[in-house]
């Protein structure tokens, strides 16, 4: 869900309102075992690797500069624009993003090619101190990627043509993605279900308590 931020606010505090917004939990999921990768309605479960985790602090802070929405063609858009900025030696990061990128190309071509175009002429926080991050302002932050430049109304043949070569790596990535979490979501879901259930008892022991 897309929320506006107080660019006077620290960037842990506007990461606590865009986890309570879209309802990720105090700790933003980071304490899940499974999480969902959404291709449209259809939930396709994996593990939440450390990989994973290590990226994703960086990604959701660059959800809070950029204004991207979480929602299927959002998270598709800000993929775009973390490989246009750069993912330094996040493995996780190129991975994940080059399957958005596919879905972005599949779904929505020209919002994705304009947020890949804007990536490039920004600097994502890969490898920086999270905590140092967590202590800016969000105007302070935005500054540092250059999210907050004026939107470039032209993109030039040299980005389109590092955004094709980009889908096309990103469509073969895609498709081996797809053939592992594909074979996976049946026991994601059954992991996801016991694990709601464990903590519907917890909770319900902790009431009675």
């Amino acid at each position: 869900m897309k929320t506006t931020f107080d660019p006077h606010a620290t960037m842990r505090a506007a990461r606590a309102t865009y986890f309570a917004v879209n309802a990720f939990g105090e700790d933003g999921g980071y304490g899940d075992a499974w999480v969902d990768f959404q291709l449209g309605p259809v939930p396709f479960p994996f593990p939440n690797t450390r990989a994973r985790l290590a990226a994703l602090a960086y990604h959701d802070l660059h959800h809070i500069v950029t204004g991207y929405d979480t929602d299927t063609r959002g998270e598709f858009e800000i993929s775009a624009w973390e490989l246009g900025g750069g993912c330094r030696d996040f493995t996780a990061a190129w991975v994940l993003n080059l399957a958005g990128v596919a879905g972005g190309v599949l779904s929505a071509p020209v919002r994705t090619f304009r947020a890949f175009a804007r990536g490039l002429r920004c600097e994502t926080l890969y490898g920086r101190d999270v905590d140092a991050l967590l202590a800016m302002r969000v105007a302070d932050a935005r500054s540092l990627t250059r999210a907050d430049a004026p939107a470039s109304s032209e993109a030039s043949a040299s980005d389109l043509a590092l955004f094709v070569a980009t889908a096309a790596l990103g469509l073969a990535v895609g498709t081996v993605l797809m053939s592992v979490m594909v074979p996976l979501a049946p026991l994601g879901y059954a992991v996801g279900k016991l694990a709601r259930r464990r903590a519907m008892k917890t909770a319900a022991a902790s009431a009675s308590a």
